[in-house]
């Protein structure tokens, strides 16, 4: 069997509605089976050949991801979470306050290190300091995960989406951060301000921190200077024009010679599935342009002269809603490259597909992750409750980014 675009265009499209989903009905499933089987489906009816698998993989980011949850691993162990959430409790002195350097300091981390993980980390820390104060921890949850999405838009290393981009575009971490970052500044800004007004009762009553809140976790002071030392040399390696994948990847290497820790142990922290997910993702996407069938979708010379930053944002917007960002990524790679101003279609991309996260639950994993833990203390935070304010949150960040992008950048 020959390869046919339609073949290819079904099984790709069944395989997105899965990961839209979650699962798959009647068997067990995730979002990471479900782009195996769809890579499996491509091999079996010969849409792409097995021996070829590799020629789709991106290793730039495949490599970047990895190293990255390295540094996020060294991190942890160091005791730099710990730094962190006890930099929350001691400048929180009202509830204002308390949300205001929460977001201010997931947005910070969420720029240097994965999004996702500064969730894993955060969402215990806060669902624990609202139980002790006896305080609704739903508008903290969404601040949480809401600053860790507007957060990340500021960087390549920010989520794996960005990473995408960055490799795909050659964009410098220096010259992709000037562009972006303002856009991330105020959107954490309007997370405040809607919050405040959507949860008006629950900042107007005043709470005392109590003793006794901080980590109890002391950070191991010789690994916290080494990570330390090491990101720092990274970070001006990549400000200074390096690699951004070339650069995590040294650093990450240099943090993995230690007599601390055996190696099992920070690998045992990382997210392998998010690695296969990615792969998997990569060929599926791929076999829409080699297949032919990316041309079934659009024609690349009707879009070169339509395709602007705010029609670019909605379409970006509306798919990463509905196949996740990641994908809609990959998908609208080729629309980009068709762009007079390639550059500027880039980081409409990249900050669209994140921003976007934020409408629903379901916009980003990093939206889940909070979710999911907080459902392990027994706290519930819906979709809808979700949504009320990451539609509004996602709205107004996403016009002011068109705006920025179209009148600044």
């Amino acid at each position: 069997m020959s390869q046919n675009p339609y073949i290819t265009l079904l099984i790709v499209g069944i395989t997105f509605v899965g990961i839209a989903i979650g699962r798959y009905p009647i068997i067990r499933s995730n979002r990471t089976t479900i782009a195996l089987m769809g890579v499996a489906l491509l091999v079996v009816t010969q849409q792409i050949q097995f021996d070829q698998l590799s020629a789709y993989l991106d290793f730039n980011t495949l490599i970047l991801l990895f190293s990255m949850m390295i540094l996020n691993a060294n991190l942890k162990f160091s005791g730099f979470f710990t730094l962190a959430s006890k930099t929350l409790i001691r400048f929180s002195k009202t509830p204002r306050v308390f949300l205001a350097v929460e977001i201010v300091l997931v947005g910070f981390l969420s720029a240097l290190f994965l999004n996702d993980t500064i969730c894993l980390m955060f969402t215990p820390l806060i669902l624990s300091l609202m139980d002790r104060l006896k305080r609704n921890p739903i508008p903290y949850l969404i601040a949480l995960a809401t600053a860790s999405n507007v957060g990340s838009v500021a960087t390549l290393t920010g989520n794996p989406q960005n990473m995408i981009v960055g490799v795909a575009s050659g964009l410098s971490y220096l010259e992709f951060a000037m562009a972006l970052t303002p856009i991330a500044m105020l959107g954490l800004g309007v997370i405040w301000l809607v919050l405040i007004k959507t949860y008006s009762f629950e900042f107007k009553q005043p709470f005392e921190l109590i003793s006794g809140m901080e980590a109890e976790t002391a950070p191991s002071k010789p690994t916290l200077i080494k990570t330390s030392l090491i990101i720092l040399g990274m970070l001006i390696a990549m400000l200074l024009g390096a690699p951004v994948a070339l650069a995590a990847f040294l650093a990450a290497n240099a943090l993995l010679i230690t007599r601390r820790y055996q190696p099992h142990l920070v690998f045992a922290e990382f997210d392998w599935s998010l690695l296969v997910f990615f792969a998997a993702l990569f060929v599926v996407s791929g076999s829409l342009e080699t297949s032919g069938a990316m041309n079934l979708l659009f024609d690349p010379k009707v879009w070169v002269d339509r395709i602007q930053v705010w029609n670019l944002s909605l379409i970006s917007g509306v798919l990463s809603n509905l196949v996740s960002n990641v994908p809609a990524v990959l998908l609208l790679k080729p629309i980009v490259l068709v762009m007079t101003d390639a550059r500027l279609g880039w980081l409409t991309l990249a900050a669209s597909s994140t921003l976007a996260g934020n409408l629903t639950l379901l916009g980003s994993v990093a939206n889940l992750i909070v979710a999911e833990s907080a459902a392990r203390w027994r706290v519930n935070l819906s979709f809808w409750e979700y949504t009320k304010s990451g539609m509004l949150i996602t709205l107004i960040t996403l016009v002011i980014s068109i705006a920025w992008l179209t009148w600044v950048v």
